[in-house]
């Protein structure tokens, strides 16, 4: 039986606020806490609905009530397996392949899949601004489908960040040099800006490349009769990723 203090602590990690202050965030799903399990990261506590879930010999494992588990959950239709795992200290980046870099993304639909384009493109590393969405938020969680094992993601002060390391720095910006016919190097930086302001006026002076993704010629002067300004950054940010792997 789960008792009321766990309860109210593990419902308190829905917080960034806690989630910080304790080290650990909580992860729903029958697959997302497989992933987890299967991953580098330290688990805390597996409460599941079902004995036949899981293996229940292991001392992390723990039998709940359906009612239990729905007062822990974040969710609306609670799963029947919630997992409490600790925050990893971030890895030292590998500064011989492409690492990405994202810029205040507030939406966490868009860091999530941002989380799994990496897993798919093969970025190991994802640095954020100190602004950028919590990647332990549960609705980014639920949204990287457990890609985020797979991939180091750490939070830092972009200009000081950008200011020590030593490879080209490539940020996206509408009016830059078009993806498809500028030279891409085999390591860099690619920075993807905030959905509503692009990359900040302070990071984009660190900038040493600017591109960006041309419309194609049919659609050219065609602006005024359409209304998207913009695409969305991680669809952007897929078309960016799919081109840097390509050359």
């Amino acid at each position: 039986m789960v008792v009321k203090n766990q309860i109210k602590f593990i419902k308190s990690l829905q917080q960034k606020k806690y989630r910080n202050q304790n080290g650990m965030f909580v992860v729903e799903g029958i697959k997302s806490v497989r992933e987890f399990l299967n991953s580098d990261y330290k688990v805390e506590k597996v409460y599941v609905t079902k004995p036949d879930i899981f293996n229940m010999d292991a001392p992390e494992m723990e039998l709940v009530s359906a009612g239990e588990l729905a007062q822990m959950s974040g969710l609306h239709s609670p799963n029947s397996v919630l997992g409490v795992f600790h925050i990893p200290i971030p890895k030292k980046l590998d500064v011989n392949d492409w690492i990405l870099v994202l810029d205040d993304v507030r939406d966490p639909g868009n860091l999530g899949t941002i989380i799994r384009l990496c897993d798919w493109f093969g970025i190991e590393h994802l640095v954020c601004s100190e602004h950028t969405v919590d990647c332990y938020n549960p609705k980014v969680l639920q949204a990287t489908m457990g890609s985020i094992t797979r991939v180091n993601l750490g939070y830092t002060d972009l200009t000081r960040f950008l200011s020590t390391i030593d490879l080209p720095i490539f940020g996206t910006f509408m009016n830059g040099a078009s993806v498809y016919t500028k030279k891409i190097p085999t390591a860099g930086i690619l920075i993807m800006g905030n959905e509503a302001n692009g990359i900040s006026a302070t990071v984009e002076k660190l900038v040493n490349h600017k591109i960006s993704i041309p419309q194609p010629a049919s659609r050219a002067g065609m602006h005024e009769n359409q209304n998207t300004e913009s695409l969305n950054v991680a669809t952007a940010t897929a078309i960016f990723l799919n081109e840097i792997r390509r050359e």
